[in-house]
């Protein structure tokens, strides 16, 4: 059965150790998002409508908000151990301008590269720290997390293109009525709408709003309302309040069985271990380009 090892999680986003031994279903973050594999037998994750190999010598990249899933080896052949980089595009951004393209539907070209020796590197010191203490020191933590994610980036993606990627962020435009129908999902997270109420509330047939839904965030609406509340679950889970019981009502679920079993399809595990494992993290300044 998957499992979470470590979970750190800050205004960096966050960086967990996954023991990973069964598929996800189809998904998405609004983070930049890095899949490097630690030890066990190579796997896979589907992105852009193809199988990714997760190797000792690839990353799998996916941008933000776009979907992919664990697609995993034949569970007879063993669990792998990954580090899943969850990274907050704002927090790059204040550590070097040029990052906010970090949150661009194209910021990575390609979503399955080669892992450079340094990284690799960075990677098993990294892991191998989450694996045997209880906390690392938050300014150390941002600046390994850093210095990592800026080593893929520099090779991998479209950073240094910087002004056409702003350029063509500023040309992109979202049809009205899906953006009506996003703020409607964001502002009623917990209240379970049915898509072909939202449709209706835009104007739209069913058909006509999943078509123009894709078109505009290359999701289906189901799946951004998922994403919506798996970020509310992990938010309520990480601040140690509210029990999961309540979380599990607060975000639209009758019952909390419903609930765990959604959150282990997106994440591998349950509530209760997430909240088990993940530890915040609070460091006062961002580390230095």
């Amino acid at each position: 059965m998957s499992r979470a090892i470590k979970i750190f999680q800050g205004r960096f986003g966050r960086v967990a150790l996954l023991d990973m031994d069964k598929p996800l279903v189809p998904h998405a973050h609004h983070h930049c998002h890095a899949l490097i594999k630690v030890s066990g037998p190579d796997t896979y994750f589907t992105v852009r409508g193809e199988r990714q190999p997760l190797t000792e010598d690839t990353v799998v990249l996916v941008n933000a908000w776009e979907s992919h899933a664990y697609a995993c080896h034949s569970p007879e052949v063993g669990h792998t151990v990954l580090l899943a980089l969850y990274i907050e595009p704002g927090w790059l951004a204040e550590i070097q301008r040029q990052l906010t393209v970090s949150a661009h539907p194209h910021f990575f070209p390609r979503p399955c590269v080669a892992i450079s020796p340094a990284a690799r590197r960075m990677t098993d010191a990294l892991a191998g720290e989450m694996l045997v203490a209880d906390s690392i020191a938050p300014q150390r933590l941002e600046s390994q997390l850093f210095d990592l994610m800026i080593t893929v980036i520099d090779r991998n993606s479209e950073w240094r293109n910087f002004t056409e990627l702003a350029r063509s962020t500023q040309r992109q435009t979202t049809d009205p009525r899906i953006r009506r129908a996003m703020a409607m999902m964001r502002d009623n997270v917990g209240q379970g709408l049915d898509m072909n109420q939202v449709a209706g509330e835009c104007g739209l047939s069913r058909a006509h709003f999943f078509t123009l839904f894709r078109r505009s965030t290359n999701l289906t609406p189901t799946v951004y309302a998922n994403v919506l509340r798996m970020e509310s679950a992990i938010r309520n889970l990480s601040a140690r309040q509210a029990s999961i019981a309540d979380i599990s009502l607060d975000i639209g679920f009758s019952a909390q069985p419903h609930f765990t079993r959604f959150f282990r399809e997106h994440l591998g595990i349950t509530p209760s271990e997430y909240r088990k494992v993940v530890d915040l993290v609070d460091a006062d300044t961002v580390p230095h380009a």
